[in-house]
């Protein structure tokens, strides 16, 4: 696939996810900017790249569809210079979206081999992620505490290692959120958790999603 060939899909891609509902211009001008088919190991799979699927990517883990990914920037509205961590790199294809819009991102994936994969492809778009291979169910202590965490995996409840690394609130700054899939495997729902004291968290639910399970240990 040609530069020219894969903007022109992105465009397309583009139109498609406003016509389903996404309103950011922001998060669209992202999906515009990054080569969703550059972080599909398969070359085979290309020519989808730019269609609203999932596709497969290794280690029993998938690329999320377009629409899934730009639902959720939408809903973690980050802001240039936030602090996000994700759960769960995969592709690295949500991480880049993220880095496009300026956040500094920090991102934890348990299969190193996917890692592997991932990372000298964000290099060479010359997009700024820390990774680490680990246990993402546990956060990142040691950078905590982040203006969003968002998880790229569903699993039946709320980690609180995570809600205790969202940042407390402070004056003049949206406060931080956490976004996470809830449910059993086929029933997962969309959930929004946002510190708004030391101890007082909201918790907003949206559409339902469906995604791979978020595995702990």
């Amino acid at each position: 696939m040609t530069d020219r060939q894969a903007a022109a899909f992105r465009r397309r891609l583009v139109r498609d996810l406003r016509d389903k509902g996404i309103a950011d211009e922001r998060v669209l001008d992202a999906v515009a900017q990054v080569p969703r088919h550059r972080f599909i190991p398969d070359d085979g799979l290309h020519r989808q790249a730019y269609d609203d699927v999932a596709l497969p990517i290794g280690e029993g883990q998938t690329i999320s569809q377009p629409f899934t990914v730009a639902r959720m920037t939408e809903l973690l509205a980050v802001q240039p210079g936030d602090r996000v961590l994700e759960v769960g790199t995969g592709s690295g294809y949500q991480a880049a979206i993220l880095a496009t819009l300026g956040a500094r991102v920090f991102s934890i994936e348990r299969h190193a081999k996917l890692l592997r994969k991932t990372t000298p492809v964000l290099k060479a778009l010359g997009l700024t992620v820390r990774t680490q291979a680990g246990d993402g169910t546990y956060g990142w202590p040691a950078l905590a505490p982040f203006d969003a965490i968002i998880v790229t995996a569903g699993g039946p409840t709320v980690p609180t290692e995570l809600t205790d690394q969202l940042r407390a609130p402070a004056p003049g700054r949206a406060d931080a959120r956490l976004l996470i899939p809830v449910g059993p495997p086929t029933q997962q729902v969309l959930h929004r958790i946002t510190r708004t004291g030391s101890e007082a968290l909201a918790d907003e639910t949206f559409n339902d999603v469906l995604f791979v399970p978020l595995v702990r240990g």
